[in-house]
């Protein structure tokens, strides 16, 4: 049977914390596949403007080049609008019929799983797979869920840190890919009016 994984995320930008997401499940869950799918918007974080699709998709392609059984999906970008993880694990469910999917989730939303859309359709699609924050517990997943946590390499680095050392001015070498952290200057994002 094959395993294939599906981490979805703003990835707003990519950063070396989800390449060793990557890696864990990888290894932990014996992944055949991992597809990396970034949101369009992200039902809970309405507000929140990422930098745009094809961005995100550049940095996540720089950041997986060489990595054969990690690949990138741009259906969200492509649906457009809010994207609900109910709609993509039913493509992967037809995509992959008979294999086993694992769905990559912060541990601090496991519990939270019974308020995403669909939620009893989710837990049949896919078993869940908490992933560990620096200093964070375990996933506690509610019925009818079933998952694990990811035993990985938990690294104190998230995306929005990142995008704040941008808009300062500080350098983001070691915390994302050497190509992206290339790539995000370039672009001309995260910037505030005073230092675009």
């Amino acid at each position: 049977m094959q395993s294939v994984g599906i981490y979805g995320g703003s990835f707003n930008p990519v950063h070396l914390g989800h390449l060793l997401v990557a890696q864990a499940a990888m290894e932990e869950l014996g992944l055949d596949r991992l597809f990396f799918i970034p949101a369009a918007q992200s039902p809970f974080k309405p507000g929140q403007q990422p930098a745009s699709g094809a961005l995100r998709l550049q940095w996540l392609r720089l950041a997986l080049a060489g990595q054969p059984r990690c690949e990138v999906d741009d259906q969200e970008i492509q649906r457009g609008g809010i994207s609900y993880t109910v709609d993509t694990l039913r493509g992967y469910a037809a995509r992959f019929p008979g294999a086993k999917l694992f769905y990559l989730i912060g541990a601090d939303n496991a519990a939270k799983l019974n308020e995403w859309r669909a939620p009893e359709e989710l837990a049949r699609l896919a078993e869940f797979v908490a992933v560990p924050r620096p200093g964070g517990g375990q996933g506690v997943f509610p019925p009818p869920f079933r998952g694990r946590t990811l035993r990985g390499f938990p690294l104190g680095v998230s995306s929005s840190q990142i995008r704040a050392r941008v808009q300062a001015g500080l350098p983001i070498a070691n915390l994302v890919p050497a190509a992206v952290a290339e790539a995000i200057p370039a672009a001309r994002v995260y910037k505030t009016a005073e230092n675009a």
